[in-house]
């Protein structure tokens, strides 16, 4: 049974920062590209940034670029995101998501898969 659980939300203020993870049971994640996914209340899932396998490429979407970074860690089955110079249109309940993928690549067009509830950002102006 897979579980996935998403973590380190909460409220922070504009500028500030928030480190998420990922904690995985069920299925080595070595084998998957990972990605992270936000949803902001009335608005469609956007892909925020995914990792390929072997963390050898990362794509951001532009809206975050220079200021987030995923980062993955194999041997504890996690995925994080460090999130800096918050913004108030951050504010949204980010998840992890996974796809099989090839070495080298990730996309965040690809239809990944979801299982947690996601952890909730609030962004203070």
């Amino acid at each position: 049974q897979v579980q996935v659980t998403e973590s380190g939300g909460g409220l922070e203020q504009a500028g500030g920062s928030l480190r998420l993870s990922c904690t995985i049971s069920g299925f080595s994640i070595d084998d998957w590209a990972m990605a992270w996914f936000r949803q902001a209340p009335g608005k469609e899932r956007e892909g925020v940034t995914c990792i390929s396998r072997g963390a050898t490429a990362t794509v951001y979407v532009d809206s975050v670029k220079g200021r987030f970074t995923i980062s993955r860690d194999n041997a504890k089955n996690a995925l994080y995101l460090q999130m800096n110079s918050l913004k108030p249109e951050d504010t949204a309940v980010y998840f992890c998501a996974a796809i099989r993928g090839p070495i080298g690549l990730c996309r965040l067009d690809w239809s990944y898969r979801t299982w947690g509830q996601g952890t909730q950002v609030t962004v203070s102006s």
